[in-house]
């Protein structure tokens, strides 16, 4: 029998991992967005046809989204598979975990070049955290009101409910890591994804 609540995660996971507006999605299954709201919460069963659209539209085979997973299953994301976005201002990002349904964890790659300032990250929501590491170069790390230079090798951890944000005032490129858990209401996530569709935030998943 099919899980409702693991189903409704897997489809909120992908769509968020395709930065898809729940109002996006719910147009392309031709349903309302209550009703794709109630299936991601695990509340209402959608129709195999409502299931293949929405299996269509995420770029998935509606068999990979209905399967049961193993609870020992193992999620291999390829070098090939591993989406990099260049942003403004010549920084590149790299998402390093697959999408798993119900996991809030992201582990990104970022590289700033020299003189980049890769701008603030709103605060998330409370239970939120992050771990930085440099592998290369000097990243200056700002957290509310408290700024820190970090350098090669070096870590930090931040609660992120709170304004953070990122830049390299070197002359080399900076390169390091981010490991997030990252909470994420959904009303909030909604509205941040209705902005980045009108070009007025900046908020992505977890993405550094």
């Amino acid at each position: 029998m099919l899980d409702l609540a693991v189903l409704g995660m897997r489809i909120q996971a992908l769509r968020h991992d395709r930065k898809l507006t729940l109002q996006h999605l719910a147009e392309a299954a031709d349903v309302s967005v209550s009703m794709l709201s109630s299936v991601e919460r695990g509340q209402k069963a959608p129709t195999i046809v409502v299931l293949a659209r929405v299996a269509d539209d995420l770029g998935v085979p509606l068999a990979e989204l209905v399967t049961q997973p193993d609870d020992s299953q193992l999620i291999v994301r390829r070098a090939a598979d591993q989406e990099s976005v260049d942003e403004p201002g010549g920084w590149r990002r790299t998402a390093l975990t697959p999408v798993v349904p119900g996991v809030n964890f992201e582990w990104i790659h970022t590289t700033l070049p020299p003189n980049c300032d890769a701008g603030s990250f709103p605060a998330y929501a409370p239970g939120s955290h992050e771990y930085i590491v440099v592998r290369s170069g000097t990243l200056r790390l700002t957290i509310a009101d408290t700024s820190v230079r970090l350098n090669a090798g070096d870590s930090a951890y931040f609660a992120a409910d709170v304004t953070h944000a990122y830049a390299n005032e070197g002359s080399e490129p900076c390169t390091y890591y981010v490991a997030a858990l990252i909470m994420r209401p959904r009303a909030a996530q909604a509205r941040a994804r209705e902005g980045e569709r009108g070009g007025n935030s900046r908020e992505k998943p977890k993405s550094r």
